[in-house]
């Protein structure tokens, strides 16, 4: 009895870290949530709610940032701003020679690089917070309710100040959450934001099924193609395509050899749910920014754009589809070196059979990393898109988009698979204490 209890209590202290890094996350994810709830002063939010519903971009907007955009939070502007500004510096870093310098530079580059984010962050904010508080003066809601109360310079710069210093604690929160925590701090927000609002959607599309609006079976086929959406992403995820790839190690003697067969594993998706991320920050803001102007005595042009660049309208889709493939391509280039992998291969002894050591293996990675991550932006275009299409056709409440869907299950994949991680951990240490290889 004795013994079994000593192991119930050490298995218990070895998970205490991960247990504290799951409460952190809990924690965060609720301090998020209720700083959604606070508004910035001097807007009218029957109002603001009026205006945010029934647009199609500013309802994917509020959507993302958990229902703070139709309550005018301080939490409005969500992360966008960040990812907006990790964009643009991702891709500097990629054609500018200073900051292709500082990337080189290990983990002092890597902060130098943070700091020049967060500094871009703030005036992407300030500008954006700035824009929609000067937008929103002149806005009206459906009942002919103005949406600002009173109109001026204190109502701008409460705006200013409350959203910027809104979007700086997100992504405090989300780095605090990174680092104490399981899992990206910024995608769980994002997803957070996402699944806010499932439970109210769920529990609207099961009135509307009730009161005879929604047949029966159009229920189960939006239920059945959640589940096959689901499943396709997680198949997709967790595919890999295989290198093999032979190390040559010596057994004893001076001739004597033993290859040994190991093989280089290749996501499909390796740029994850980046690319739909990023392409649906470059294109809410710009797009909702000319839904805000071009109301009134504005051309009828600025209209038309704006009714092109909402959800549904064939130019917001190729146009989303575009930069999705763009992005995959780009990111994928980023997070994978198929040079760098050849020569790391190289110094191990490790050579791909039927191919030279050296360029010509980096090369052939190249190629494959190539093939698969166009495979991988075409599955990233096919998720986001298709269900929105039959959304469309069957005018279904279905509440997720193939962006929301993927951004959750990718996500929560995350999430698990370093829960497991650290289980993993655990365990391991304790094989380690048990054959005295490590001291106590």
């Amino acid at each position: 009895m004795a013994v079994a209890k000593g192991n119930a209590l050490g298995k218990l202290g070895k998970l205490t870290e991960l247990r504290q890094r799951i409460l952190f996350v809990v924690g965060a994810l609720m301090v998020f949530r209720l700083g959604s709830f606070i508004p910035v002063p001097g807007v009218n939010p029957e109002a603001m709610t009026n205006l945010v519903n029934g647009n199609g971009l500013m309802d994917m907007f509020n959507m993302f940032s958990g229902g703070a955009l139709e309550r005018f939070s301080v939490f409005a502007l969500g992360v966008i701003p960040y990812i907006s500004a990790s964009i643009v510096f991702q891709m500097m870093g990629a054609v500018v020679p200073s900051l292709q310098a500082l990337r080189k530079e290990g983990e002092a580059g890597k902060r130098k690089m943070t700091a020049y984010t967060r500094y871009a962050t703030v005036l992407l904010a300030g500008f954006q917070s700035f824009g929609i508080a000067v937008a929103l003066q002149g806005q009206v809601a459906a009942g002919g309710a103005p949406v600002v109360y009173t109109p001026g310079f204190g109502f701008i710069f409460s705006s200013v100040v409350g959203l910027t210093a809104g979007t700086m604690f997100l992504m405090w929160l989300g780095e605090q959450m990174t680092e104490r925590g399981i899992g990206n701090g910024i995608s769980l927000l994002i997803f957070a934001g996402i699944v806010a609002g499932l439970p109210g959607a769920v529990v609207h599309t099961l009135g509307m099924a009730n009161n005879g609006e929604l047949s029966l079976l159009m229920l189960l086929v939006v239920f059945g193609l959640v589940l096959a959406v689901t499943a396709f992403v997680v198949f997709v995820e967790r595919a890999q395509r295989r290198i093999t790839v032979n190390y040559a190690r010596r057994s004893g003697g001076q001739k004597a050899y033993q290859n040994q067969s190991s093989s280089l594993p290749l996501k499909i998706n390796m740029s994850g749910v980046i690319p739909p991320i990023f392409a649906s920050s470059l294109l809410m803001f710009p797009a909702t920014a000319v839904s805000w102007f071009s109301t009134g005595h504005q051309s009828r042009w600025l209209q038309d754009l704006t009714q092109s660049l909402s959800p549904g309208n064939p130019l917001y889709e190729i146009t989303f589809s575009v930069l999705v493939i763009g992005f995959a391509f780009f990111y994928t280039a980023i997070v994978f070196n198929a040079e760098e992998t050849a020569d790391n291969l190289k110094r191990s002894g490790a050579l791909i059979p039927g191919i030279r050591p050296g360029k010509a293996t980096g090369s052939y990675i190249d190629a494959v990393m190539t093939r698969l991550t166009a495979v991988g932006a075409i599955y990233l275009v096919l998720v986001c898109l298709v269900p929105s299409f039959m959304q469309q056709a069957w005018h279904v409440p279905f509440y997720f988009g193939g962006t929301s869907l993927l951004i959750v299950v990718v996500v929560v994949m995350d999430f698990t698979a370093q829960i497991q991680a650290h289980l993993v951990s655990h365990q391991y240490e304790s094989l380690l204490k048990k054959a005295n290889l490590r001291r106590s």
